[in-house]
């Protein structure tokens, strides 16, 4: 029985105990259910804070992504913009050009080829006709040169016959 005794000395202690701590114990029990109350309030903040995290993560690699995009997209900007320059360029080079060669095109329009092969078959047949006109005249120059000169021949030989004639009709007269 004494283990009965003492089982009930052991309870009585407890309540004794209890009675005289049941404050103490409340008083922590309290604490501990408004430390655990501020646990789970701190968890869900980190909780809500964690998830805030992971989307301002997610908007960061979003934004992050499409400031690469746009500094890409200006890259390619400027590019096209210097090509643009480079083509306007070539562009008025050409049409430079394009103006030359149409006021070469005007100039060689102003001779028109079957005209001009026109004119110089016609100046060829009427040079020909000129040749041929010319060589009669000088055949008939040299014809009439070499009978002007027989004709002076003869002119000298007639005077030099009526150079004599009239140098013995002078001698008679002048035996008269």
């Amino acid at each position: 029985m004494l283990t009965t005794k003492s089982l009930e000395r052991i309870i009585e202690l407890e309540d004794k105990l209890r009675a005289e701590y049941q404050v103490q114990l409340d008083a922590k029990t309290v604490e501990i259910d408004s430390g655990i109350k501020k646990q789970e309030e701190q968890q869900a903040v980190i909780a809500k804070q964690l998830e805030k995290i992971t989307t301002l993560s997610a908007e960061a690699s979003v934004n992050k992504r499409i400031e690469q995009l746009n500094r890409e997209l200006h890259s390619r900007c400027e590019n096209l913009q210097h090509e643009i320059a480079t083509q306007k360029t070539r562009l008025k080079a050409l049409q430079a050009d394009l103006a030359e060669e149409r006021a070469e095109i005007k100039e060689l329009k102003k001779f028109d080829p079957a005209k001009m092969k026109k004119n110089l078959d016609a100046s060829k047949k009427k040079l020909v006709e000129k040749t041929t006109a010319a060589d009669l005249l000088q055949k008939s120059l040299n014809k009439t040169r070499g009978e002007n000169a027989e004709l002076q021949s003869k002119l000298k030989e007639l005077e030099g016959k009526l150079a004599e004639l009239e140098a013995p009709e002078g001698v008679e007269k002048a035996a008269a």
